[in-house]
């Protein structure tokens, strides 16, 4: 029944009639603006994979600030979850 596979688009191979190639591809070739820049993106690897790919993406990444800035905002909607819910954070902390 497939519920849990994702379709696959369908894909059409239309060259317009007087579209003249010269080496730079279709026109009409849609791909994202970074994946030249990234391993995460392809083919339909297993969940393991894919965030196998995405820590080592984090981990060469060379700008640190972009990382930094990342841990930043988890750090803080953490603190911002644990508030909600009324987590007392006096238990680690012996007085």
């Amino acid at each position: 029944m497939g519920l849990l596979k994702l379709r696959k688009n369908k894909k059409y191979n239309y060259t317009p009639r007087f579209y003249d190639d010269k080496g730079e591809g279709s026109p009409f070739k849609m791909k994202h603006k970074f994946d030249a820049y990234r391993k995460t993106v392809g083919g339909n690897a297993g969940l393991k994979t894919k965030i196998n790919n995405a820590l080592d993406d984090l981990k060469n990444n060379p700008d640190r600030e972009a990382n930094r800035r990342i841990l930043i905002i988890v750090g803080i909607l953490i603190l911002v979850f644990l508030f909600i819910i009324d987590f007392d954070l006096s238990i680690f902390f012996s007085n």
